[in-house]
């Protein structure tokens, strides 16, 4: 039966919902607060010639964001250019630099260069690894975690074992190398899943198979061809965009979502799917009977992280800068601590810095650099201009060192900060977070905010903040298995 659904939001999760329901015969209504589609993989343009993604950067796991794609007959490459970085990345250490390679085979040589017998060792997680990927990017991320019965299957169970549930990822890693430089290499791909590696599962080395192993790549254009594409895609299947419409209330009668209050004007639907901020559709668009958690229940969730973010357009072309470079010069279980267990402004901190100029001419001037400065932080701490001018001059002092330049920062030309409070102001994102929920334990599958609303049948959630978490492709997932879910409803 043809039913008239809405969509809040129009993140990865959002658009991916609004196309799947639209493709199984739908009427299909997109409500996107701010003035351009994308959620937090949004783009801007300045007038000074820049263009800047305002999240996303890592192009990892390409054949589960192909699958997208499939599942309309279309390609990726049907509308953006998909490029392999090489090397995938650049590590900066106090003692020296680590460059990533694309080639699986010379990534080995420089572990075992690194320490004797890790190239045969890296060869056997990565087997390890892509098992679990295999598993669980194909059999467990799909579920929609309203039961763990959903689970049992003969495949699902037998493989149970080999996925390393409850084996920490900390752990798990010094299984197999224990030079500090491959260590850190390693743990680094689950920092943005919410938690420290101790305390995430050993089934997410999946993520060092998916970045790794299937390579970092890039979209010429910038992440925003996702977002184009996907909202394309979208619109071709007669899905409809509403631009600058804030959802202010959801209306409820006999258990039935009837409609939504959309800048002020009253819209009836048959079913609505959620992909705004979970706890924000709950606390502020929900009376009170009908929300599956309270405010309780946020305050004891542990969070992936929030961050501090520079966008800065640099007027000359900054010598030995990649594409990507991680500053891992301090340690990084103090500044995974100071995340997640003691909730300040780290005191020696990580960052990240992503430089697409030199990939790609579109996104700067001619001989100038798009520059972004990322640093995880954690959510609900104090967020103010003299905190975020610290830390930048933190960064600029160090990528400056890196790079054996001087002077950077009288080369800017344009900046724009961006933190929690704007996660806030922006997203309704709650404790300012932006990754959404940990991968913990005890925060996956079922364990994770129910993907349906428990009290009112048509209402749904998708996102960060459900099944199957955080990231690009967990979130492309979620939106679909929310669409299939209102479609059964």
């Amino acid at each position: 039966m043809k039913k008239k659904i809405a969509i809040i939001g129009s993140g990865f999760s959002g658009l991916s919902a609004a196309a799947y329901s639209a493709k199984l015969g739908h009427e299909v209504h997109v409500f996107e607060k701010n003035s351009s589609v994308g959620g937090r993989a949004r783009s801007f343009n300045t007038e000074n010639g820049y263009t800047f993604d305002m999240g996303p950067s890592w192009y990892w796991m390409p054949d589960i964001i192909e699958n997208f794609f499939q599942d309309f007959n279309k390609k990726a490459s049907d509308y953006y250019q998909l490029v392999p970085l090489d090397p995938q990345f650049e590590m900066v250490f106090s003692d020296g630099l680590m460059a990533i390679p694309q080639d699986f085979e010379a990534m080995k040589m420089l572990f075992e260069k690194t320490e004797k017998g890790a190239g045969k060792r890296l060869d056997d997680f990565m087997k390890d690894a892509q098992f679990k990927y295999e598993v669980g990017m194909k059999d467990y991320v799909t579920k929609p975690c309203n039961s763990w019965f959903e689970f049992v299957s003969l495949k699902i169970m037998k493989s149970a074992f080999s996925l390393d549930l409850l084996t920490d990822f900390s752990k798990f890693v010094r299984k197999y190398f224990s030079h500090p430089k491959l260590i850190t290499l390693m743990e680094f791909p689950v920092i943005f899943l919410g938690a420290a590696p101790k305390d995430i599962p050993a089934l997410y080395s999946l993520m060092n198979y998916g970045g790794y192993k299937l390579g970092t790549w890039y979209p010429i254009g910038g992440f925003i061809k996702i977002i184009e594409s996907m909202q394309q895609i979208a619109v071709e299947q007669g899905v409809t965009f509403s631009l600058d419409a804030n959802v202010e209330q959801i209306i409820i009668n006999d258990k039935k979502a009837k409609s939504l209050v959309v800048n002020g004007k009253k819209i009836e639907f048959d079913s609505i799917i959620a992909s705004s901020d979970y706890e924000h559709t709950e606390s502020k668009l929900l009376p009170k009977e009908f929300r599956n958690y309270d405010e309780n229940y946020w305050e004891k969730k542990t969070f992936a992280p929030s961050c501090l973010i520079f966008y800065l357009g640099i007027r000359e072309k900054i010598p030995n800068l990649k594409h990507h470079t991680l500053f891992f010069e301090n340690d990084l279980d103090l500044h995974t601590s100071e995340i997640y267990e003691d909730k300040k402004w780290p005191s020696k901190p990580l960052f990240y810095v992503c430089c697409p100029s030199k990939t790609d001419k579109n996104v700067a001037p001619e001989n100038c650099e798009n520059v972004f400065l990322l640093m995880p932080i954690a959510t609900g701490i104090s967020d103010s201009e003299t905190e975020r001018e610290k830390y930048f001059l933190e960064m600029m002092a160090r990528l400056e060192k890196h790079t054996k330049t001087s002077n950077l920062i009288s080369k800017i030309e344009y900046k724009r900060s961006y933190c929690i409070d704007d996660f806030k102001q922006d997203y309704n994102a709650y404790a300012g977070n932006a990754y959404g929920l940990a991968n913990t334990l005890t925060q996956t599958a079922v364990l994770k905010p129910s993907l349906r609303n428990k009290k009112v049948k048509n209402l749904f959630y998708t996102g960060q903040l459900t099944v199957p978490g955080p990231g690009v492709p967990p979130s492309i997932i979620s939106g679909k298995i929310a669409a299939l879910e209102a479609n059964k409803h």
